[in-house]
């Protein structure tokens, strides 16, 4: 069974201004794209790993053949992590969460501001290429940062929120201001997905 890329929920302008259509256009359609690709042909000698979902491989990735166990570290992370960030974006998104999500956010980080400051703070120290993360690990909620395409899954933690701090996630229109796209990106967050997310990583599925 071979990956194969998903469709994005909305239209690649729908997130403007905060996204810009070229942007999506290029990150989607060609990086995403090829993240699939390569995955799909790292697990060519290995058709038994390919009938497994994307995130099981990804939670087992120390039982993959040393051999393919790079490719797939990056480009089926790459996968799951984008297909991920594609859900919890949304046109006419943004705002803050509420119900047990921000119940949480406010007692584990302080408040929301607090929350979004760590969040900031993971996006920016990451040198070079990677994501900063709201994850759950041993049910408790932690923000944490990945390089290149490194997941949680592969730490056995699940990831709720994910902000992609690669260059081409933002250089077309913020150049080598990643702090501004962060702080642009939360206009567009899909908090009802965060909260799905997070309701089904309580429960553990």
């Amino acid at each position: 069974m071979a990956y194969t890329l998903p469709s994005l929920p909305y239209a690649v302008e729908a997130l403007e201004p905060s996204i810009d259509k070229m942007t999506m256009e290029i990150h989607h359609g060609r990086h995403h794209k090829a993240y699939v690709d390569n995955a799909n042909k790292a697990l060519e000698s290995e058709p038994a790993l390919a009938s497994k979902p994307v995130e099981q491989l990804l939670r087992e990735i120390n039982q993959v053949p040393e051999k393919i166990r790079t490719a797939l570290r990056n480009n089926a992370g790459g996968h799951a992590n984008h297909t991920l960030f594609w859900e919890i974006m949304a046109p006419g998104a943004g705002g803050k969460p509420s119900g047990p999500l921000a119940d949480d956010i406010t007692k584990t980080f302080g408040d929301i501001g607090a929350f979004q400051g760590k969040i900031k703070e993971a996006a920016l120290g990451r040198f070079g290429s990677g994501w900063s993360w709201l994850v759950l690990a041993d049910g408790k909620l932690q923000v944490l940062s990945t390089p290149n395409q490194d997941s949680p899954l592969m730490e056995g933690q699940s990831p709720l929120l994910g902000i992609d701090v690669w260059e081409h996630a933002y250089y077309l229109k913020y150049q080598n201001k990643r702090a501004d796209y962060v702080d642009a990106w939360w206009n567009v967050v899909n908090w009802s997905a965060v909260a799905e997310r997070y309701a089904k990583a309580k429960a553990g599925k």
